[in-house]
């Protein structure tokens, strides 16, 4: 017989890491009904269990939709079990929530997880004393090395089929009072193994549950009071206390911690480091800088380092001309095919899809990258540092995870949004989380780096810093505006233990983006591609025409119609380079198309010799007009699909339309100030022809004057006092309140 089994747990407990060892491959991703958080469900390997993977969550009061999702499934999906995953290492702060599960009703089993670090700091836990308090099984394991695995699965296996729901962890006599009368006013209003659950969220004045059962709320009105008389405090305040006045003591009584050193765990001991005012952001950008430089490599002068990214990519690059690219077009040729139908799938299908495929390999070392910083617990830490900058520019420390799950794709960071509280802050982070490069955005930014920058790592650190930059100013220009207004909200975040990476979550996590790539390049790419062949391929008559007289092209007019928009960019200045307008409109589709775009155009791959996508390139943008492309295509509107998820964010076409208008003015600006300021320096505004020549196009005054221009107005548009008078370039709480768990 089939169980469904709960995994419920705080955030950074391990949560994952089990599920992973549970489920295996046997796993699947959607999203909860009515709301964009990801629903993983899987089943156990070698058993009949189907594992739901809730949302990492603090507490079952909703007031995240995590926080909703999970207490929603709990009460009314009624699982047959629960496993409730708790860090070992800080059971204090874990059992709040486990507290909370226990009084659901529904048979509960503890997997105590993280006891190889227990062990390590030479604590000691009672697991049968442990288990009696709670009322239910524990079980330690370690999720990371696989260790208890068998035994937890077969606990759970034991309390569904017995049923056996856990006793209540009792509070003192006051609060206990309070209870039972809240449970006398709810009568069989509720199932009785509900009722607990139900009678606690009452006492605490749960708005949802107050809301449900008005008749009960009123009818304890006294009693509240009365308690609330007698603790001088809330109710909500008076439960909270009381929970962990009940979990101190079931740790004093169960946990033997050994004796601590003075400088603390090793965890403690590099935190004071790379959390520290002075290194942490320095730190942050060096290991930044480690990962680009290692992926696509660095050169000064003579001296070069090729990236092991560049190196793979070159390969791949040539083995998608020759043979693939070289061999489709013998055979079209020999075959008699036609030249419309030899162009299609050589520049359009292969030129484009392959173009975009042939960074794969630097994308997916930069997930593994990001993976193992996630994985062995340094992403919370450049979240914790950036806090402080963040708040000093009207945002929430809290912004910054959006923005790192925005390293990956722009969709899921917009929805990660959702997870901070303010509205404010919530809004501002949705409309500004695009501007950190994502996946999508890498090949763009591999493409300029080696058509412009050849071998220059440092670029893509520039484009990461100058994605927060960016956010950063976003978040002063932004709450002056009324609808925006308002204060930064503290930040709280958890700092779990460092610990070495799971192998398996390396490679399923560096997997599974790398294949949501390649499905894109499959999908929505190939028709990009196609579509942009065929307006290239045939003038407004419908008639075929050859590369060499593209010009006369649909798109050509179409860019040639369009490109007077970013003269002052630099982007003409070797004839219209119509191209390049057409490259960044598609690029609305999918960031990708602009690589794709270009491969089709011009018909050659990266990484070829002579007259490349390099040297194409960089006979159309100088090292200004490139950083001046680089940065527009980085900063400016989203694709379609993070257009959308920004939508369901804002609540509205109207706000939406305006966040993507921001963008695009923000995102020329840049651009511009780039162009204007960069052209002026020595070597900078000069292009290399396809034959080897060098044109020196000058110093770009009327884009010099422009740029001082925005720079004048961005300077006061940043100083100006604040309309509304909130946060004028000040936090309203100190830097000092700032908390680390």
């Amino acid at each position: 017989m089939s169980i469904t089994i709960a995994l419920a747990g705080n955030p950074n407990c391990g949560k994952t890491t089990l599920f992973n060892k549970l489920t295996g491959a046997n796993q699947r991703v959607g999203n909860w009904p009515g709301v964009t958080i990801d629903k993983k469900t899987g089943k156990v390997r070698g058993h009949d269990i189907e594992v739901v993977d809730l949302p990492g969550i603090y507490s079952l009061s909703p007031y995240s939709p995590e926080e909703i999702v999970s207490r929603n499934y709990l009460l009314k999906e009624s699982p047959d079990a629960i496993i409730n995953i708790v860090d070992a290492t800080n059971l204090e702060r874990n059992l709040f929530l486990s507290l909370q599960i226990i009084d659901v009703g529904i048979p509960t089993v503890i997997a105590l997880n993280m006891m190889d670090q227990v062990e390590k700091l030479g604590d000691k836990i009672d697991v049968a004393k442990l288990s009696k308090d709670l009322g239910c099984k524990v079980v330690p394991i370690s999720a990371i090395k696989g260790e208890g695995i068998d035994e937890l699965v077969a606990a759970v296996e034991s309390a569904a089929a017995e049923k056996k729901i856990p006793q209540p962890v009792n509070f003192d006599g006051d609060v206990e009072a309070a209870i039972s009368k809240a449970a006398e006013a709810l009568g069989d209003k509720v199932p009785e193994s509900e009722r607990r659950f139900y009678a606690v969220k009452l006492v605490e004045n749960d708005k949802h549950v107050c809301e449900e059962f008005p008749e009960s709320e009123k009818a304890i009105e006294g009693a509240i009071a009365e308690l609330e008389s007698k603790k001088d405090d809330d109710a909500d305040s008076i439960i909270a206390d009381a929970r962990y006045n009940r979990i101190s003591d079931i740790v004093e009584s169960s946990v033997k911690k050994a004796p601590r050193d003075k400088e603390g765990t090793f965890s403690d001991r590099v935190d004071r480091i790379v959390t520290s005012r002075i290194w942490g952001i320095p730190i942050f950008i060096c290991v930044l800088a480690v990962v680009f430089l290692g992926i696509i490599g660095f050169s000064w002068g003579d001296f070069e380092i090729v990236g092991i990214g560049t190196w793979c990519t070159d390969w791949l690059n040539g083995f998608i001309e020759d043979p693939i690219q070289t061999g489709i077009e013998s055979w079209c040729v020999d075959n008699g095919v036609s030249d419309a139908l030899t162009s299609l799938l050589v520049n359009g299908i292969v030129g484009g899809v392959g173009a975009v495929i042939g960074f794969l390999p630097q994308m997916l070392l930069l997930f593994l990258a990001l993976c193992i910083l996630e994985d062995i617990g340094y992403m919370s830490r450049i979240a914790f540092v950036m806090d402080r900058v963040f708040r000093h520019f009207g945002l929430s420390g809290k912004s910054l995870i959006p923005v790192l799950v925005g390293t990956g794709c722009g969709v899921p960071g917009i929805m990660a949004s959702r997870t901070i509280e303010s509205e404010r802050d919530r809004r501002i982070t949705a409309m500004t989380v695009t501007f950190i490069p994502c996946g999508a955005k890498l090949p763009v930014i591999a493409m300029i780096t080696s058509a412009i920058f050849p071998g220059n790592g440092l670029i893509a650190v520039f484009c990461y810093v100058l994605g927060i930059v960016c956010i950063l100013i976003s978040g002063i220009i932004l709450k002056k505006l009324r609808s925006l207004s308002g204060a930064a909200t503290p930040f709280i975040m958890e700092l779990p233990p460092y610990h070495v990476p799971s192998a398996t979550n390396l490679i399923k996590g560096t997997l599974d983006r790398g294949w949501a790539f390649v499905k894109k390049a499959g999908t929505i790419i190939l028709v990009a591609c196609v579509l942009i062949w065929f307006l290239s391929s045939y003038n407004w008559s419908l008639q075929y025409i050859s590369d060499a007289e593209m010009g006369s092209s649909m798109l050509a007019d179409i860019g040639n119609a369009l490109h007077f928009i970013f003269v002052p960019l630099g982007w003409s200045q070797s004839g219209t380079n119509w191209e390049l307008t057409v490259g960044t409109i598609t690029g609305l589709i999918a960031k990708e198309n602009v690589v794709g775009t270009f491969g089709t155009l011009f018909g050659v791959e990266a990484g070829d010799n002579g007259e490349g996508l390099e040297a194409v390139l960089g006979s159309m943008l100088s090292n200004a007009s490139g950083l001046s492309f680089l940065a527009f295509n980085l900063i400016c509107a989203p694709c379609f699909a993070a257009i959308g998820a920004m939508h369901r964010e804002l609540g509205s076409w109207k706000a939406t339309g305006g966040a993507v208008l921001y963008q695009c003015v923000l995102a020329y600006a840049v651009a511009l100030i780039l162009f204007g300021f960069c052209g002026c320096v020595g070597g900078w505004n000069t292009t290399t022809g396809l034959d080897g020549t060098i044109v020196d196009h000058g110093m770009p005054v009327v884009s010099l004057v422009l740029a001082i221009v925005v720079v004048a107005i961005m300077i006061y548009i940043l100083w100006a006092k604040d309309p509304f008078h909130q946060l004028a370039g000040k936090d309203e709480y100190d830097a000092e309140d700032e908390v680390k768990i």
